[in-house]
């Protein structure tokens, strides 16, 4: 009897400690299955074994993850401008000397326009007188070794009689004033306006070759800042383009630039000729200047014995007598 009622106190003992236990477990709710959306549910054939649920879900009123835009590179905002997209119709194709004058702005294409149309007339000038100062230098050596043969005036007037050229004027002249003077009574008056007339023709034929040097060297001078003007003028309208494009990219600005230097460029091409054909046709001017006096000096020899001559023969004549 004492051995039932100790296991009958056991079991009501057991029994009090389990009733909270369950009374805890029926008040504690089940977590909600929530299923997926509809958009996700495969339909599957039957037989095949159906698709394992994702696992990874988000919490519930976590923030959903940034996604990137795949329009635009990551960390860049949806919609912004991309600073290396590039508008393929911004961008000239041609960067030939030609496509870049093409695509230039009208007030650099006038630069350029005025700057070749200055090279063609550097161009034209130097033929022009390298073919006068050539013919020139040929009649003035030919003269010297005339006069070099002749004795007298008269001698140098047969030999220029058919001539043309400064010294063939230079003993015209000559000729001239000894009939003008032919009743003059010092032969140093003679001398003297003879010499003044033979200056001022030497100074005229000099001045003839110079016609057309000034042209060369206002070109030489001032085509490198007509060159500079059109490409201020140019890197002004590029970078107004990139203001507006928004864009620094070198595929949009590299050929608004290139098109402003290329008037510098044309302003070099244009002014380095003429400074050098300038300078040749200094010098060979200043050369030919002094083969004039040489001639003119010549002339005033053959006049001056001419005078003696005519000096001296009263002096024979009563000499004779």
């Amino acid at each position: 009897m004492r051995l039932a009622a100790a296991f009958l106190a056991l079991a009501l003992a057991a029994g009090a400690a389990a009733g909270p236990v369950a009374a805890q477990q029926q008040q504690a709710p089940s977590p909600a299955q929530t299923l997926p959306p509809a958009d996700e549910v495969q339909a599957v054939e039957p037989g095949q074994p159906l698709p394992a649920p994702s696992t990874a879900q988000p919490a519930a009123g976590a923030p959903e993850a940034a996604q990137p835009d795949a329009a635009g590179p990551a960390g860049q905002p949806a919609g912004a401008p991309s600073a290396m997209a590039v508008d393929p119709k911004t961008v000239p194709h041609d960067l030939s000397p030609w496509g870049m004058f093409m695509a230039a702005d009208w007030v650099v294409k006038g630069v350029m326009i005025g700057l070749a149309f200055a090279s063609v007339v550097t161009w034209t000038i130097w033929l022009a007188k390298s073919l006068e100062i050539a013919a020139a230098t040929a009649r003035v050596r030919a003269g010297l070794r005339a006069l070099g043969g002749a004795r007298s005036l008269h001698d140098a007037q047969r030999a220029f009689e058919n001539r043309r050229g400064a010294i063939a004027s230079f003993v015209a002249a000559a000729e001239a004033e000894m009939d003008a003077s032919s009743d003059a009574l010092i032969a140093e008056g003679v001398k003297e306006r003879l010499a003044s007339h033979l200056h001022r023709l030497e100074i005229q034929a000099g001045r003839k070759l110079t016609i057309g040097t000034g042209l060369l060297a206002t070109i030489g001078s001032t085509a490198p800042f007509v060159g500079l003007f059109g490409t201020v003028w140019g890197i002004m309208n590029s970078f107004i383009g990139i203001s507006n494009a928004q864009t620094t990219n070198l595929a949009v600005v590299a050929p608004g630039i290139a098109e402003a230097l290329l008037a510098t460029a044309i302003g070099l091409v244009a002014a380095i000729p003429a400074v050098i054909i300038y300078n040749v046709f200094a010098r060979a001017i200043t050369a030919h200047r002094a083969q004039l006096a040489d001639a003119s000096q010549a002339v005033q020899r053959l006049v001056s014995r001419d005078l003696d001559r005519a000096a001296l023969m009263p002096r024979r004549a009563k000499a004779a007598e």
